[in-house]
């Protein structure tokens, strides 16, 4: 594919080889440069008061990766959505912001002015500190004369805090051309502490004018959704339609994100830098830098977070008083290319390779390093792609997936190996990406049934993707012989709720019987827990 973007922005990109992020800063500075920052251009003040006519809060409001006495406050000013620029001129925007203890804001604990900044589409990104721990906060934005809606948010436990139970959902996946994001009607009513979503926020691919599977009578979408998003326009744009869903909007309002990307903000199965379709690096990494930089802009994330070109540090640490502790990771920024070929293989010699890394040696060394500090009683992986083994038949020749875990055994042992060095007894990985659930125990040896648990896998399904799906697949009752570890698999789409207590987690999978049609009702489709200090899944 040839990627539509000036000639400057070609020649930074390919000065960017594999495993660019070690050697040239230059050539990333370069690319973020030519897409332009803050700073690097002329921008006027706009008068919101009067140039601002019609709501620019059509996005809604968002918070996320707290921390004992700081949250993301995220907005983006956009009164025409589905317009380039959202409808504003060029030109910078104050935004006031508070938050408060009480709904009504009579209680007010903080507030500052941000500026909404047009190189970054508008969007405003505060990082409200000086809160107190544990606490359930309140806030808004006001843009001239305009109110948002009111979000609800709540930092993290001190540092050092006893918690009897902490209550965090897992979602993933979310195409909006294959249905109706039912699931987050629901869960923006749960009684939830956090909520992590695990990657697939957007899909890159073209939706019609009837919004695909939700078979719009009542509005036709612009053209422009209906192409492949390369561009950060078009990226932008998908934003704007993925955020103007009602449901998505209610459930960023009632609780703080913790957010991680998969493929799909992207490209599919893309890795590092090689695309899908194995063209030209520097090619795809303009359309990377594109992506991450739309992906920052419209996501509640932090300074450390702002990508640089086509790099972006998105792994990082979350705690929660001494119950929990959070490792998110990023498995397609520094991953080895996918092996034979990608899709579904017998493993072989090229998957089997000790050399490959699904983390890269970075990531790596970031998270055994940080296990071997951790005094939290549940060591939790909220990441992207199955880590357990999934065979696909019980013969011999069996294959695995070469995008997963399966892909990267060599990677997956070094992984466990440096939990068991760690003393990490409660090890709770939180995954997405396939659009169905499993709960799975992980094995020290998945060769050998009979070996040691080391972990529990939880994986939440699809909130769209796949569109209504089934509770049982076509390839159920296959999976669950050729894989004795795996205690769940389910088709439907939904999302999970874990509840961490000091002597057992228990995980809800929920599900919906369609997406393709709204309101469905919501259904636990079955609840397990796992014991601490003794890893594996036993139904509720």
């Amino acid at each position: 594919m040839t990627i539509p973007y000036r000639t400057e922005l070609r020649a930074a990109a390919a000065h960017l080889g594999r495993r660019r992020f070690l050697t040239v800063t230059g050539a990333a500075a370069a690319l973020a440069f030519a897409t332009n920052l803050p700073g690097t251009a002329d921008a006027a003040d706009l008068d919101a008061r009067r140039a601002l006519t019609d709501d620019p809060f059509t996005l809604g409001v968002a918070s996320g990766d707290p921390l004992p006495g700081s949250v993301v406050l995220w907005t983006r000013l956009a009164p025409e959505p589905y317009e380039t620029g959202g409808g504003l001129p060029a030109a910078r925007v104050d935004v006031d912001w508070e938050i408060a203890r009480d709904e009504r804001f009579s209680r007010v604990v903080r507030r500052g002015t941000a500026t909404a900044h047009p190189e970054f589409d508008h969007t405003v990104h505060v990082e409200a500190d000086g809160l107190a721990p544990d606490c359930v906060h309140y806030y808004r934005f006001r843009a001239g004369s305009w109110i948002s809606p009111v979000g609800r948010t709540r930092t993290a436990p001190a540092a050092g805090a006893r918690l009897n139970d902490l209550r965090l959902a897992a979602v993933s996946c979310q195409a909006y051309h294959d249905g109706y994001f039912t699931a987050y009607r629901h869960l923006a009513g749960e009684d939830l502490d956090v909520v992590f979503h695990l990657g697939d926020y957007l899909y890159e691919y073209a939706v019609d004018a009837a919004g695909g599977a939700r078979k719009y009578t009542d509005r036709k979408l612009p053209a422009v959704f209906n192409r492949e998003t390369v561009t950060l326009e078009d990226y932008r744009l998908r934003y704007a339609l993925y955020k103007t869903d009602p449901d998505l909007m209610a459930a960023h309002a009632a609780h703080p994100f913790v957010v991680t990307w998969d493929d799909h903000e992207v490209e599919n199965n893309y890795a590092d830098d090689v695309p899908e379709d194995g063209g030209p690096s520097e090619d795809f990494l303009i359309r990377r830098a594109a992506a991450y930089r739309a992906y920052w802009e419209n996501q509640p994330l932090r300074r450390p977070q702002r990508p640089n070109g086509p790099d972006m540090r998105l792994y990082r640490r979350l705690g929660f008083g001494r119950l929990a502790r959070f490792d998110i990771l990023d498995t397609r920024q520094y991953r080895s290319d996918q092996a034979q070929g990608d899709g579904w293989q017998v493993p072989g010699p090229e998957s089997e390779n000790p050399s490959r890394t699904l983390t890269g040696a970075g990531q790596e060394r970031w998270l055994l390093d940080g296990w071997r500090s951790s005094q939290a009683r549940w060591n939790v992986l909220p990441q992207q792609v199955t880590f357990a083994q999934r065979r696909s038949t019980t013969d011999a020749d069996y294959k695995v997936s070469m995008d997963a875990w399966d892909g990267y055994p060599a990677s997956r042992r070094r992984v466990l190996a440096g939990a068991q060095a760690a003393g990490i007894d409660n090890l709770l990985v939180l995954t997405g990406d396939v659009h169905v659930s499993y709960g799975m125990d992980i094995k020290a040896d998945f060769r050998d049934p009979g070996s040691r648990t080391v972990g529990t896998e939880l994986v939440t399904t699809s909130v769209s993707s796949g569109k209504d799906g089934a509770d049982r697949p076509a390839n159920w009752a296959t999976y669950m012989a050729a894989n004795p570890h795996m205690k769940w698999y389910n088709g439907r789409r939904g999302y999970l709720t874990v509840t961490l207590g000091t002597a057992e987690a228990r995980a809800d999978f929920k599900t919906v019987k369609a997406v393709t049609t709204q309101g469905a009702a919501l259904t636990t489709a079955a609840s397990f827990v796992t014991e601490a200090g003794s890893p594996g899944l036993e139904p509720a």
